[in-house]
């Protein structure tokens, strides 16, 4: 019997909050908490929670079972592909010194990929065409190599020639993740604990080790349709291999990390100017594609997010079966928030009322 793999959901995506214009009927006292309390009266979302650096709103609980009340901002969650944020700073933080060119050939640092026209900075804007490798592996099997889940991607015909389109994919995270152990010669865990997670004192954010499936520290039960058994219907998802995850998706932090991440690099505190700069202007229209909003754009392992108020927040998200995450800095000084909820939340109405919780903490006051 076929088997979905289990990293069609995992590892995934691109769902970035999003920012959608609230409607126009009468707001809550609190439109953020509003739009927790719609994520889980009418979404039937377990839990839900957003955290703007000074305020934490919550709604519905931590585990079902139990009906402890939801986590606050220090409860661990699986960042996904928020991972992909601090994967592109660490890269630039190795073009910053040096060590990395942006129009190197990835086959530099990555000798499967050595016949492919793909560069750096391909790579980091999600415009090289590689094939999404997380739903070619079977997640049921013993965990495989970085090589050999890149093997699996080229195999497969490009989606486009580099350079010349753009499609979100995992598989350029995962060589990215492969530049950042050549060129770096500590292996890319080591490399980001050492250039991002320690200077910004993130000491609740960590990689997984090998085979560990549980989270550390306080955290709400996920629940989610598992790939591997869709037949079970929502079940509880907590325990997934993490470490498999790797610099696509596989970091663990906490709201409260996740935005001193934004505001640190955001900040200035990991990159000179100029890095930064290139990160933010160097984009793609992304527009309509996926889960972004119209005027959306894509950097280096970043988007900005247009903002009902006016402006755009810059930001990533990720989605696994159990959870969804997502959030970013506002421009202006505006303010920085992480949305999060205990089961994916990346269609439909759930994901409009998630996108509603971040444009409405975001936009406080400025209407």
């Amino acid at each position: 019997m076929h088997r979905k793999p289990i990293a069609t959901a995992v590892l995934l995506a691109a769902a970035v909050i999003g920012a959608t214009v609230p409607e126009a009927a009468a707001q809550p006292a609190d439109p953020v908490q509003g739009q927790l309390d719609l994520l889980v009266n009418s979404d039937g979302v377990p839990g839900a929670l957003a955290y703007d650096g000074r305020t934490t709103r919550t709604a519905g609980v931590a585990d079902r079972e139990s009906g402890r009340p939801m986590v606050d901002e220090r409860g661990r969650v699986r960042l996904a592909s928020n991972t992909k944020a601090f994967t592109a700073a660490a890269v630039m933080r190795l073009v910053a010194d040096g060590r990395v060119r942006l129009d190197d050939r990835a086959g530099r640092y990555v000798p499967q990929l050595a016949e492919r026209p793909i560069t750096v900075r391909q790579l980091l804007k999600q415009t090289s065409g590689l094939p999404e490798y997380a739903v070619l592996v079977d997640w049921t099997r013993p965990p495989g190599t970085s090589e050999d889940y890149l093997a699996l991607a080229l195999k497969e015909k490009p989606v486009f020639e580099p350079g010349t389109d753009w499609g979100y994919s995992n598989t350029n995270y995962l060589a990215l993740g492969m530049v950042i152990d050549k060129a770096s010669g500590v292996g890319f865990r080591t490399y980001i604990e050492r250039t991002i997670l320690r200077p910004l004192h993130l000491d609740d954010t960590y990689w997984p080790a090998p085979g560990e499936m549980s989270l550390r520290g306080p955290h709400a039960r996920n629940y989610g349709v598992h790939p591997a058994a869709p037949e079970a219907g929502r079940v509880d998802v907590t325990e997934l291999p993490g470490y498999e995850f790797g610099a696509s998706g596989g970091l663990v932090s906490t709201p409260k990390d996740l935005n001193a991440f934004w505001d640190g690099l955001f900040g200035g505190r990991l990159l000179p100017s100029w890095a930064l700069r290139q990160m933010t202007r160097d984009t793609t229209d992304i527009g309509g594609r996926d889960v972004y909003p119209a005027g959306s754009r894509y950097g280096y392992g970043i988007a900005s997010i247009p903002l009902s108020c006016g402006g755009v927040y810059w930001g990533h998200g990720g989605d696994l079966p159990g959870n969804s995450v997502g959030g970013g800095r506002a421009t202006a000084g505006r303010g920085t928030v992480t949305v999060y909820t205990t089961t994916w939340a990346a269609e439909g109405e759930s994901l409009r009322h998630l996108q509603g919780a971040a444009d409405a903490a975001l936009c406080a006051g400025r209407r």
